[in-house]
């Protein structure tokens, strides 16, 4: 009997780590995909994109800096320090801002930005879908998060009973902020198009959607952390 319960976890474990390595990939796509196109990208990376233009860090290390004081923030919201969970947020960061600005190079590459307007619309909306459905599997399998997702994840299980749509949007405050602030500090906005609007107002309704209709064996795993 042990030795099954210790083949189920063993499986069990696997299992989250091979979608949190499917999600990574989706979530770079997506998210290069809405950068190159430059019809608007997801908010929190739309904030990074605008703030890796006002100063002289990479994209890269922009995102990575954000995803630090995000990090503190999520500390506060759940009232304690746990290191283990930041220590994982603060790798999570490593993969994906690397992988992120290397596919945005790749497919910058490519002629996207020549085909037609509604063309490139459908491509950055496929984009946003992507990020989706990697956030919603990642936040599932819960082993690491980038930090602005388990933000994310805090504030829909721990203050809105579950609500992914309402959650989202509280997350998103944060972001248009500093889009406002660099905005009136240059003058312009990157990253900024009818894709981030769409983002704004129906990412976290793209997310419970995934949640209940894609890989649908894979729960929510301990959400007793953050409860």
């Amino acid at each position: 009997m042990q030795k099954q319960s210790y083949a189920f976890a063993t499986e069990d474990s696997l299992k989250r780590w091979f979608y949190l390595g499917l999600s990574l990939l989706i979530n770079a796509t997506g998210h290069s995909l809405t950068i190159v196109t430059n019809l608007g990208s997801a908010v929190w990376t739309a904030s990074a994109v605008n703030l890796y233009h006002l100063w002289p860090l990479s994209l890269r290390a922009t995102l990575f800096l954000c995803g630090v004081i995000v990090v503190l923030m999520n500390a506060l919201l759940i009232r304690k320090f746990i290191w283990k969970r930041i220590v994982g947020n603060l790798l999570f960061t490593f993969p994906f801002s690397f992988l992120i600005q290397l596919f945005t190079q790749l497919i910058s590459k490519s002629r996207i930005n020549s085909l037609p307007l509604v063309l490139r619309v459908i491509i950055d909306i496929f984009g946003i879908l992507c990020v989706a459905l990697a956030t919603s599997i990642y936040q599932r399998a819960n082993i690491v998060l980038h930090p602005n997702d388990d933000f994310m994840q805090i504030i829909r299980f721990r203050y809105v009973h579950g609500n992914a749509t309402i959650a989202q949007m509280i997350h998103y405050i944060p972001p248009v902020l500093i889009m406002v602030t660099t905005f009136l500090t240059s003058g312009q906005l990157w990253a900024v198009n009818v894709g981030t609007l769409i983002c704004l107002f129906f990412q976290g309704t793209f997310i419970g959607f995934f949640d209940k209709h894609v890989f649908k064996g894979l729960k929510h795993y301990d959400l007793n952390i953050i409860k």
